[in-house]
């Protein structure tokens, strides 16, 4: 299913691509396999020594996975499973560690991956090989975030450059985290993605975030996979003060809503930044964790970037509104609006063109 390039005549993802367990099933092992995803925070893996087990894709891919903090201070994800019989290998978060031993039969392997040693094995030939090292992931850094990709179709540093052109000097990385917050969506996770991706809906399910920008000044920039959406405050609500020569500088920028493909949410506001950790769960349930990271704490219930809880429970009522209807029999697909759902169209064709491209490369021992 290829989606018209041109915005004015293209139609709207046909609704099996969010009620089909097929389709859910060919964007996991597509799109989500081959993406970036926020996995922790760099502060719980900060310390040299430090392993942190966490999942990939809890719900979706379901990849165990093990961040490791090495002696140097460089940061490497493997994959959780020993390479002997399968077993996960790291349990909890530890600090000081020097190695990492599987509990079933003791195999042991170094910080850097590579096996090290196991126990009656004498007599094996052609072992160990490079397929005994545990399998290597993809991992990147950026501000307070920890990511990791399983098998990444492009270099983190060319899919967040789009975001740190703009926002990158704002010093995000020692903003202090405040308390998570866990909603429970009831819809497909791109429909959750297609709801964020426009502002053509905040008069009519927003009206207190209506009240602090003015909606008529609302802009989006699209990138190649990447957009951003920008609200500008109406006069006396918070605005980033931006240094001269900044793309914005003369604009009263209220919030910046970053999307990279294929779900990781970058919501700037003058009291700091808000990350929404989108986890696809099922055809018809998605988590979204709030990470908040505040800069000015005395801004954070003020403007466009305030009363975030009510805004996300809105959003969560329509969006599970139109779960309930895209599975109707009178309804297949739609038309977007040129003025206002660029970003939705940027995403479909960006999906589709995932999902019906060449498969992921596999990730190397």
């Amino acid at each position: 299913m290829v989606i018209d390039p041109e915005l004015s005549r293209a139609e709207t993802l046909p609704s099996e691509h969010y009620t089909s367990e097929a389709k859910y099933r060919q964007q996991v092992e597509t799109a989500l396999l081959g993406g970036w995803h926020v996995v922790a925070r760099r502060a719980d893996v900060r310390a040299p020594g430090t392993v942190l087990p966490v999942t990939l894709g809890p719900g979706s891919l379901d990849e165990p996975v093990v961040l490791v903090r090495q002696t140097d201070g460089a940061l490497a994800a493997f994959a959780n499973v020993c390479t002997h019989r399968g077993a996960t290998i790291v349990g909890e978060r530890c600090e000081g560690a020097s190695s990492l031993r599987c509990p079933y039969h003791g195999r042991l392997f170094g910080l850097d991956g590579r096996f090290r040693s196991m126990p009656e094995m004498e007599g094996v030939e052609g072992f160990p090989s490079g397929r005994d090292d545990l399998t290597r992931l993809g991992v990147a850094e950026w501000g307070p975030l920890v990511f990791v990709s399983f098998s990444p179709r492009e270099p983190f540093e060319a899919w967040i450059a789009p975001v740190e052109r703009r926002v990158g000097a704002m010093g995000c990385a020692a903003w202090a985290f405040d308390a998570e917050t866990t909603y429970d969506v009831p819809s497909h996770w791109a429909l959750y993605v297609d709801n964020f991706l426009e502002g053509f809906h905040i008069p009519w399910v927003h009206p207190a975030l209506a009240r602090t920008i003015d909606y008529k000044q609302y802009t989006t920039a699209v990138g190649e996979r990447e957009n951003v959406q920008i609200a500008i405050a109406r006069d006396g609500e918070p605005a980033f003060d931006l240094p001269d020569g900044h793309v914005d500088a003369d604009r009263s920028v209220a919030a910046y809503y970053f999307f990279v493909f294929p779900t990781t949410m970058l919501n700037f506001y003058p009291w700091g930044l808000s990350v929404n950790v989108v986890e696809p769960r099922g055809v018809e349930r998605t988590a979204v964790r709030f990470w908040p990271f505040v800069r000015d704490a005395s801004l954070r219930d003020v403007g466009a970037g305030g009363a975030l809880d009510l805004v996300q429970r809105e959003d969560e009522a329509i969006v599970g509104r139109v779960a309930e209807g895209i599975r109707s029999r009178a309804y297949r697909r739609g038309r977007y609006s040129v003025l206002q759902e660029a970003c939705v169209h940027q995403f479909h064709r960006t999906l589709t063109a995932w999902v019906e491209g060449p498969p992921p490369t596999e990730p190397h021992p």
